[in-house]
């Protein structure tokens, strides 16, 4: 027996005693007991009420704690919402942890892994200080912050484990050991097997082999995804089979595939311990198929398997229920008696009802007690006035309710707001009362809801000091792209952690060679070609900045940010948002667009950008040098942002300041091009200089227009700038050439709402956009389908005809 446990316990020390390994193996199975309890007991929950949404990792524990094994300080997880086990296993979640997010609980001590912003089941260990300085990272087990959608936390993988080959193979960054032990760390992805039918599935999967980095890859297969069979998700039903072609080569491209049953935990252990190990030491991705794993629960509390699992299936399931086969290897080695199994299976109950009744008081008393106050507040007031029924009844509502909510407790003071009656001297305390309780309830739930969707700390964009580029008698007139290129090649030099890559970025400098010759003087490791996998790109981008590096990931064209828009908003967007401000990822998107001929390569969908990706700093230059300068801001800055240079400036000539890498430009900071007083021009990008030619015109026509350009859409004029030119000139156009409704309505939003600028107007605001269709080829169609200088002329023109016909004849109308 001695023999067989030597060749099948797979565990973190070869040389344990017999009696250190039975306590290993019964630790496992009691981690893997507590992990089904907790599915259990959170299920429960949910259908009681005290929780709103359950979704759970009940039969994929043995596989989990396996894993878990081989998972060292400076790993990383990039999983999804079935590792529940994982987590405890690995010591990253307690017991009363789990019930705290499936109650949605708010305090960081007790739900440190989102403060309620998520759901149950998705995990995020705490990168970050309080003050958002970085922990050291390799004195802890990490978990990347994990999203819902299918697949979602693949792109990100790829990121995580390219991160140990650059600090592996970069010795200029072994001096960052807060970030990494020079590459030693192994990125753990976690994926249902339904969910590889996805596309950021397999576009990671290919990512990760052409790029050999250490990431261990886990599908978990139960058979299912939901309700539809294996037999419509995937080829020959069977992903590791159909993945033979990645398999590893004499040459050592490709994955080492593993495959081993979701039950069988001796099986289990071997093939993680020797499959991470391989991972681990050769940098090459792993691929570990776990099958017949089992979900005895259900998809999730939305509904039932019963409904479209057939009873044979249901009965193997049982039959094979991973810890009542563990439980018969347990006995069958000799290793323990069922009835120590049962003692164990016992004491597990005992332990997770506890921890949820822990967790509930946590949740649950702070709450009362604010109802309990609330309702002290109102008590002390007196009047016979009718309305006193109507007051006396919400509070008696508001005791009746056994579990209350916050949102009970903010509802029921502002109705008692509605009743308080104007004419009662004994109530004047009480409205006062009500109406501070109601300013700090929503100061507090501001704090505990809303905060974090960007950065907090002192390195927030907001926080750069703004400076102007540098001119003397010296300075050159060059290509915008030079600007940009010499201004990088400064910053390369700057900043070690930097590096860039993306499409055609490496060794030919990019499409416009605004990186020109920066490959050959700081090697592929910094400045890097990709294939063509835009989601990935990004992916590569996140992980790399989760992980302490400072990449610009480079989308070639802004039309392509399609392919990693889902990316952009579920994963870095809400990154610092999810987490609660215990994690971020300042990975710089550098793309360009705007005004070519035709319908890609020149679009300009700012609106679908601007309502999907808030988190995400939206930076609009209108030259290179500004585009420099927002660079040189945001490196300085520990935010994500976009930045769309204008496709129609790399040639365009721009003075060379002598400050590169120093000057910056302020983000949310609009710029008064022009000063007029007739009428306020608002736009940004390659629109500007249409605007300025616009603006020559009009000015023939002794009409003074006030340009300005707003710089950036993400923050948009912050200190409100664009309001006290409309106060002047008591007119506004808002112009660029997105559609209709789009960025030029968000801006009016802004300017008119926000900045109650239309206090100011004597005119009706209006836009310019292009047409609701995307620009027609050729030069012709780019101008009948974009707006021009003309249409900016005449729409000015007009307005200033509606308030002086007499001075401004008709033009373009009879």
């Amino acid at each position: 027996m001695s023999e067989m446990v030597k060749e099948n316990k797979g565990t973190k020390d070869k040389n344990l005693s017999f009696d250190d390994f039975t306590s290993e193996v019964l630790e496992d199975f009691r981690i893997a007991n507590i992990s089904r309890q907790l599915s259990l007991l959170g299920r429960k929950e949910v259908l009681t009420g005290k929780a709103k949404f359950g979704i759970f990792g009940d039969g994929k524990e043995l596989a989990q704690i396996a894993m878990a094994k081989s998972f060292k300080n400076g790993d990383w997880r990039s999983g999804y919402y079935r590792d529940q086990t994982f987590m405890l296993a690995s010591g990253m979640l307690t017991p009363e942890e789990f019930f705290a997010q499936l109650y949605g609980e708010t305090q960081l001590d007790k739900n440190p892994g989102n403060g309620g912003r998520l759901m149950n089941n998705h995990y995020a260990s705490r990168s970050l200080n309080e003050d958002g300085t970085w922990k050291n990272l390799t004195e802890q087990k990490n978990s990347s912050a994990d999203i819902s959608p299918t697949a979602g936390q693949m792109p990100r993988l790829l990121g995580l484990a390219y991160a140990s080959k650059l600090f592996r193979q970069n010795k200029e960054l072994h001096s960052f050991s807060e970030f990494s032990d020079k590459g030693n760390e192994v990125a753990f992805g976690t994926i249902g097997d339904s969910s590889t039918s996805e596309g950021h599935f397999w576009e990671t999967i290919n990512a990760a082999g052409v790029l050999k980095v250490p990431m261990a890859m886990s599908v978990w297969d139960d058979g299912w995804g939901i309700s539809v069979p294996n037999k419509y998700q995937t080829t020959k039903s069977n992903i590791s089979e159909i993945l033979k072609g990645f398999e590893i080569d004499e040459n050592g491209d490709g994955y080492h595939i593993y495959k081993a049953k979701g039950w069988d935990y001796p099986e289990l252990c071997k093939m993680y311990t020797e499959g991470v190990e391989l991972c681990r030491n050769n940098h090459v991705p792993v691929l570990f198929h776990v099958t017949e794993m089992t979900q005895p629960l259900g998809h999730s509390t939305s509904g039932s398997h019963e409904r479209y699992k057939t009873q044979e299936r249901l009965d193997w399931e049982k039959e094979f229920d991973p810890i009542k086969k563990m439980a018969e290897w347990i006995v069958s080695m000799e290793l323990a008696d069922e009835n120590t199994l049962r003692e164990i299976e016992e004491a597990t109950v005992v332990e997770v009802k506890n921890a949820r009744k822990a967790a509930w008081k946590s949740f649950a008393d702070p709450i009362k007690i604010e109802r309990d106050e609330l309702i002290e507040l109102v008590k002390n007031a007196g009047c016979d006035c009718k309305k006193t029924e109507r007051i006396d009844k919400i509070v008696n509502d508001l005791k009746k309710i056994i579990n209350p909510v916050r949102k009970d407790n903010f509802t029921a003071a502002k109705k008692i707001l509605r009743f308080i009656c104007s004419s009662c001297e004994s109530f004047k305390p009480l409205k006062s009362g009500l109406q501070e309780w109601l300013k700090n309830s929503l100061k507090e739930n501001e704090e505990r809801y809303s905060s974090h969707l960007y950065s907090e700390t002192a390195l927030k964009v907001q926080n750069i000091k703004a400076c102007a580029p540098v001119y003397s008698a010296d300075s050159k007139t060059v290509n915008g792209r030079e600007v940009l290129r010499d201004n990088f090649d400064q910053l390369f030099s700057k900043y070690p952690l930097l590096l860039t890559f993306g499409e055609d970025t490496g060794f030919i400098g990019g499409v416009n060679q605004s990186l020109e010759g920066m490959q050959e003087k700081y090697g592929e490791l910094r400045v890097a070609d990709t294939g063509i996998r835009e989601a990935t790109i990004l992916g590569q981008g996140i992980g790399l900045a989760m992980r302490g590096l400072r990449p610009i990931a480079e989308i070639q064209y802004f039309d392509y940010l399609l392919y990693a828009l889902q990316t952009m908003s579920d994963d870095l967007a809400t990154l610092q948002y999810r987490t609660k401000g215990g994690q971020k990822a300042p990975v710089i998107i550098r793309t360009r667009g705007h005004r070519l001929e035709g319908i890609w390569h020149s679009g300009s969908p700012l609106s679908m950008v601007i309502n999907s990706i808030r988190g995400i700093h939206i930076c609009v230059p209108r030259n290179m040098t500004k585009a420099a300068g927002l660079y040189n801001t945001l490196m300085e800055a520990d935010e994500p942002a976009l930045v769309i240079e204008p496709l129609n400036g790399y040639r365009l000539k721009e003075k060379m300041p002598d400050n590169l890498a120093e000057f910056k430009t302020p983000l949310g900071i609009p710029e008064v091009l022009k000063e007029g007083n007739d009428i306020t021009l608002v736009t940004y990008g390659s629109c500007v200089k249409i605007a300025e030619d616009a603006v020559k015109q009009l000015k023939e026509f002794h009409i003074s227009v006030e340009l300005i350009d707003v710089q950036t859409l993400l923050p948009f004029d912050v200190n409100h700038m664009i309001v006290e030119s409309v106060k002047k000139t008591n007119r506004v156009i808002f112009f660029d050439e997105d559609v209709p409704g789009g960025a030029t309505a968000f801006m009016m939003q802004k300017v008119l709402e926000e900045q109650k600028a239309y206090f100011h107007l004597d005119a009706e605001p209006r836009t310019i956009t292009a047409k609701d269709h995307r620009p027609a080829y050729g030069t012709d169609g780019d101008y009948f389908s974009n707006p021009n200088a003309e249409d900016v002329f005449e729409i000015i023109y007009d307005i200033m005809r509606e308030a002086d016909p007499q001075k401004y004849s008709s033009i373009y109308k009879s």
